[in-house]
């Protein structure tokens, strides 16, 4: 049987006080495995060339000209047009950036490292057709997925100027531990905290010298668990690049966006991106205006079509019917992946 999100947010009132446990776990996993160094190139891209040139959707051409170019990447069980075509994409026209879109396989729903070769080709077609470095923002598995192409594909990190997330799925969740017992698709495996994936991921350093790191998340994450207290799961907390990690409450404590707003239409969220993408270095709470805190939805968002923008962003995240199929363990690291 496929699953979706919907099935793992019916498990998070059970989950959330696996929290700390689960961190503990992947953090002694980290610490102990051999993985690869956080220098050594990485290796050839595994995916046909024609198959990463097809996933890539731009708004036009790219040029050595102009503002440098946004990379949008969708989050698990999300295809990009549907996803951003109805808020960033139109927000970005209207300011005149250029952008390009990664369609994932299985609609994010595969395996994750196969995914990011998606990214790394994206982020090197990208920044050798605009001459310039790559600005990054993706929501939940697509704010995360960019970090595994940087970990272990080194030669991107020079090609990357911000990453933004928008409750992205940096250490997993407590939801997919609880939801992954005997059988998900590849993705929700590997999202779980306790995953093999996870403390992958992380190992040797979350972040990297001369890039900047936004993670945008919120308290009330019902797909990212947990979010809320000391330790939130979409923070980022070691290594060089310079790291900002703000919640939507931080700017406006009575904001409620959930998991899916905040990947859609949430204007604080949006007005957190935009802080980044239009400043050097991550975002800084103190410049973001609080009037954001007033606008129900967020630059792009057309208000007369939200209602069924939505609704059709959340029935495609529900339905599986281009996921991947079920399997009963998570898919196995590459052999890249460890130091031998």
């Amino acid at each position: 049987m496929r699953r979706c999100w919907a099935v793992l947010v019916s498990t998070v009132l059970l989950v959330v006080g696996l929290g700390g446990v689960a961190s503990a776990q992947a953090d002694t996993a980290a610490a102990t495995a051999g993985y690869a160094p956080v220098d050594r190139p990485g290796p050839a891209l595994s995916v046909p060339a024609r198959a990463l040139a097809a996933s890539l959707q731009c708004n036009g051409p790219l040029t050595k000209r102009g503002s440098a170019p946004i990379l949008l990447v969708p989050g698990t069980t999300m295809d990009p047009q549907v996803g951003f075509s109805w808020n960033y994409e139109r927000a970005f026209d209207r300011l005149g950036w250029r952008w390009c879109a990664v369609t994932l396989p299985f609609d994010a729903t595969g395996d994750i490292q196969v995914a990011g070769e998606y990214v790394v080709n994206a982020v090197r077609t990208m920044s050798k057709a605009s001459g310039q470095k790559v600005d990054v923002l993706g929501w939940s598995q697509g704010g995360m997925v960019p970090r595994w192409a940087l970990r272990f594909w080194p030669d991107t990190r020079a090609l990357v100027d911000d990453v933004i997330g928008l409750s992205p799925s940096n250490h997993g969740t407590t939801v997919a531990d609880l939801a992954c017992q005997l059988s998900c698709n590849p993705s929700f495996w590997q999202q779980r905290s306790i995953s093999a994936f996870t403390a992958a991921l992380n190992s040797g350093a979350e972040t990297f010298a001369g890039i900047s790191y936004t993670v945008a998340y919120t308290r009330l994450d019902e797909v990212v668990v947990p979010n809320a207290g000391p330790r939130p799961s979409s923070a980022l907390y070691t290594g060089a690049g310079k790291v900002a990690n703000v919640a939507t409450q931080d700017i406006c404590p009575a904001n409620a966006a959930d998991h899916f707003a905040i990947g859609s239409y949430d204007a604080v969220g949006y007005a957190i991106a935009i802080d980044a993408l239009t400043h050097a270095g991550p975002a800084v709470p103190a410049r973001i205006a609080t009037s954001a805190c007033l606008l129900p939805l967020q630059p792009g968002v057309d208000p007369r079509t939200f209602a069924a923008d939505y609704a059709r962003f959340v029935a495609y995240a529900g339905n599986p019917a281009g996921n991947a199929a079920d399997v009963p363990a998570e898919p196995p690291l590459k052999r890249y992946v460890f130091a031998r």
